[in-house]
């Protein structure tokens, strides 16, 4: 049997719990996602429900074929879910129909990418991989490379700033494609399998950083993952199934 729908973690102090997140974070709400019609029609979610604070870590979870892809690229303003409402960073992107007028925009401003692969542009050094995104928003050269270098910094990896990537190892490349994700400092954060190849030291690593730079910079974050080595550092998890979600309250181990 699946979690129980909306179950409330118990948390105590000033941390962040279920009934008093805002719509600042990310907020979904009866999300759905139809491919095809009639008799051929596949519902790939059918009833999706969450919230993530901003400066708060999730985990996503299920086997495959659950929807996690799917959900995914419908946050990542991918492709156009079927119905529901979506809200990133206070902003309602999406309610029945797109309500951003330019996705492209949407995608490179106020989303950040980070993959299970690194990703990062052969022919540039590293602050230039991590400058491109705000150099593309309009940013003056000097203070996208500034960003760049401060994310660097903040992320271990300064001294490598003139490397080229194939000069990187696997944790550094990682490292630099989460400060790509955070060059346009923005609301939210997709994380797609971020860990797999990685591990357990390292895969730690990268959720001691997600979760510093969350806090930091007020980021909501989710984690798509099958990595058994990090499900015991989420707080919350949602568990996808048969397209719909589910919340648990997770172990939320230190990670020291």
């Amino acid at each position: 049997m699946p979690p129980s729908r909306w179950t409330r973690p118990t948390q105590s102090g000033d941390e962040m719990t279920v009934a008093n997140l805002t719509d600042d974070g990310i907020h979904i709400e009866g999300l759905r996602k139809r491919y095809g019609a009639g008799d051929t029609a596949v519902d790939a979610l059918k009833d999706v429900n969450m919230r993530v604070a901003p400066g708060e870590v999730i985990g996503l979870v299920g086997p495959s074929g659950s929807g996690k892809s799917t959900l995914l690229k419908c946050l990542g303003a991918v492709i156009e879910p079927t119905a529901g409402r979506m809200t990133l960073g206070g902003e309602v992107i999406y309610d029945g129909a797109w309500k951003a007028r330019d996705l492209r925009a949407l995608r490179r401003d106020r989303i950040g990418f980070v993959f299970q692969a690194p990703y990062l542009i052969p022919f540039l050094d590293v602050t230039d991989n991590v400058a491109l995104l705000p150099m593309l928003s309009g940013r003056p050269n000097a203070e996208a490379r500034q960003r760049a270098l401060e994310l660097l910094g903040a992320l271990d990896v300064a001294h490598r700033a003139r490397a080229q990537p194939s000069q990187l190892s696997g944790g550094e490349q990682q490292r630099v494609s989460i400060a790509r994700a955070l060059a346009n400092q923005p609301p939210v954060i997709l994380a797609d399998e971020p860990t797999a190849p990685l591990d357990s030291d390292r895969a730690l690593a990268v959720m001691r950083i997600l979760n510093q730079m969350a806090n930091q910079y007020r980021t909501a974050i989710i984690v798509v993952t099958h990595d058994e080595k990090i499900i015991p550092t989420f707080k919350r998890i949602y568990h996808i199934r048969d397209g719909r979600t589910y919340e648990e309250a997770g172990e939320g181990r230190p990670i020291d």
